[in-house]
């Protein structure tokens, strides 16, 4: 043999490699406590198992049970918590990524699990990832059953990581929030967003770049540093919408991320049924106008990508208006209207672009109008 393998005298092991399994095991006992926080009755067994176990039994309590299941990870919005070493927030926006379109369709989001993959394994920095996503996922009443930590040393830096989960949740037949429920004069309300949320990093990322901002440069507009603001974690919807379908007769929700505002919106319609929105109902968040002015962002590429204070929007019957502003309020969900849902036919699309037809859904369309409060 005359490979450099073949004259290796010192013995290989898995942590000369770089995988370091004591680590990974001083991880797990670090996150125990904040994995209990994010439990529910169904949960069986515990941490450390093969496989997250649940009680499935209320299926058999329910006439046509549904499952519904969804999995997100958070993008390159990691690279700013990696930057600025604060890894505590960004299980929120995992999570939200997750459990709120589940809650799209009506569903109950009930358990989830999540995928760390790592350079290195620093058990506190994993610890505090999953501390984030076990708070999110009790904020949401949804419980964290399981996950995996993976050590990729030659794939990842030792400071570089990435986040994914997958939830499962169930929903009655009879109770699916289905396109085929919205009528023409429904009314749009908008739910405010807590900032960027987790869609579009990779253009603030480019933005900022390209301007030369430090993360750690004070914003007037912000009040804080450009770190903190980007860093906001995502508001978590799921827990409040389903208090509000058990409040209104909601015809449609929409998770306003990747896309933007009108082709998520549009997904959740009907065809031949078109959402008009007035952008004059609210003023978009500083960090939206600053980015877009620092960059000279067009409107159209940033309605396409970024959520411009919307996080959420609920279709609902106009007589439901005001009973679904009330409960969203006692939630503490900022919310108004911002628009209605017209015959397809009666809406001028000469006057602004009808958007149709996103993420290959033959559904609705959807058509911002009007120009921002200023």
């Amino acid at each position: 043999m005359t490979d450099s393998a073949a004259t290796e005298t010192t013995p290989i092991t898995y942590a000369g490699s770089g995988v370091d399994v004591e680590a990974g095991d001083k991880a797990v006992e670090l996150m125990k406590e904040s994995v209990r926080r994010a439990q529910r009755p169904e949960v069986l067994g515990g941490l450390g198992g093969f496989a997250g176990l649940f009680d499935a039994s209320l299926l058999a309590r329910m006439s046509h049970p549904v499952l519904a299941t969804s999995t997100d990870g958070v993008g390159t919005k990691v690279a700013i918590a990696q930057a600025m070493d604060k890894h505590d927030t960004i299980g929120f926006d995992l999570v939200g990524m997750v459990v709120d379109d589940i809650v799209v369709c009506g569903a109950e989001p009930l358990f989830m699990t999540d995928y760390i993959a790592t350079g290195k394994v620093v058990p506190e920095r994993i610890a505090a990832i999953v501390s984030g996503i076990a708070a999110a996922c009790a904020q949401a009443n949804v419980a964290l059953v399981g996950g995996e930590t993976a050590e990729h040393p030659g794939l990842l830096e030792a400071d570089e990581y990435d986040v994914a989960g997958a939830a499962t949740g169930i929903v009655e037949k009879t109770d699916l929030l289905t396109p085929d429920l919205v009528e023409t004069g429904d009314v749009v309300l908008g739910l405010a967003s807590s900032g960027l949320h987790a869609n579009g990093f990779s253009l603030v990322r480019r933005i900022i770049g390209a301007a030369g901002w430090s993360l750690d440069r004070d914003v007037p507009e912000f009040g804080r540093t450009l770190g903190e603001e980007l860093l906001t974690p995502t508001r978590v919807y799921a827990a409040d919408l389903l208090e509000l379908l058990q409040t209104v007769p909601v015809h449609a929700l929409s998770h306003v991320t990747g896309g933007g505002l009108a082709a998520n919106l549009a997904r959740v319609l009907p065809a031949g049924r078109t959402a008009v929105v007035d952008r004059s109902t609210w003023q978009m968040p500083a960090v939206f106008s600053v980015l877009q002015e620092l960059g000279r962002v067009p409107q159209a590429d940033l309605e396409r990508t970024l959520n411009l204070g919307v996080g959420f929007c609920a279709v609902v019957p106009a007589d439901a208006v005001d009973t679904a502003l009330e409960t969203l309020e006692g939630l503490d969900i900022p919310t108004w209207i911002m628009g209605q849902v017209h015959d397809t036919a009666d809406v001028d699309a000469t006057t602004a672009e009808v958007v149709t037809g996103a993420k290959g859904v033959d559904a609705g369309g959807a058509q911002l109008v009007g120009s921002f409060q200023r």
